[in-house]
């Protein structure tokens, strides 16, 4: 461990229809991250609240942000003195769908929030039957120890330009909350697309998913390089990366691939 670098947890875990038992493993899970020299840690999407398959009762368990599952996260914060990452269901514009969403807390409260641009109709799902994309917005960023991490969530990863909207907006790491669900090739697509994104962004990413049977589970934390540092298997568990601070300059000085490019990226609205 350097005191130049950031010690990040991607905590994996199954969120249910339980909200107060979801916070009451998430504090389990915050613990062991912080045990584990933690300062940041990253959970999964939909971690207030999840069924499948879908049903009304989505709405009728969306808070608002600044809601009770919000404000548990913030007690967790200050409690461990950690930077806490999570997916909720956000109230949305109508009593029918909502917003899927993830938060950064601090003790402070909520440092930045996501909410899902590509929405998961693919696959045979309908997520937007359910849920209403997210506004095309400035991407919202927090830093920890000289790091400055962005957030993305899901069926986003499948679009590169994402990505690169982050690193432009001075992303050093993405922190993804998933339920990537499973199915024929799933699992190559997840770790894939990761590898790819940090590859062609020279950044970290550090990513959260449910574990199986719904999830691929293999949460994990890769490298500028595209290399993994840490991961967790398939079950309910905590894995922790050291993310060296200066890594990204170090890397991109010798693959300025960011610098060299082309293209901007631009909304389609």
């Amino acid at each position: 461990m350097s005191a130049d670098s950031v010690a990040v947890a991607v905590a994996q875990f199954g969120p249910t229809s339980g909200v107060e038992a979801n916070l009451t493993l998430i504090e389990r899970l915050v613990v062991r991250a912080h045990d584990r020299g933690a300062r940041v840690v990253v959970f999964p999407e939909y971690s207030s609240y999840f069924v499948d398959p879908f049903d009304e009762s989505l709405a009728r368990n969306a808070q608002d942000i600044d809601g009770p599952f919000v404000q548990g996260l913030v007690r967790l914060a200050a409690r461990y003195d950690m930077h806490v990452v999570a997916g909720l269901l956000e109230r949305g514009h109508d009593a029918q769908r909502v917003r899927n969403t993830v938060v950064a807390v601090d003790c402070s409260g909520v440092l930045a929030r996501y909410r899902k641009l590509h929405l998961y109709d693919a696959f045979g799902q309908r997520e937007s039957d359910w849920v209403e994309p997210g506004e095309l917005a400035t991407p919202e960023t927090f830093e920890v120890g000289g790091l400055r991490f962005a957030l993305m969530t899901c069926y986003d990863l499948r679009f590169p330009e994402v990505g690169r909207l982050l690193a432009d907006a001075g992303a050093d790491v993405i922190l993804v909350a998933a339920e990537w669900v499973r199915g024929a090739l799933k699992e190559h697509h997840w770790r894939t697309l990761l590898t790819a994104r940090a590859i062609e962004n020279t950044l970290f990413v550090a990513a959260a998913d449910h574990p199986p049977p719904l999830g691929v589970g293999h949460s994990m934390i890769i490298d500028p390089q595209g290399v993994q540092i840490a991961a967790v298997g398939t079950t309910t568990d905590v894995a922790v990366a050291h993310l060296e601070v200066d890594a990204v300059a170090r890397v991109r000085r010798v693959n300025p691939a960011l610098a060299l490019r082309r293209f901007r990226v631009e909304p389609r609205r």
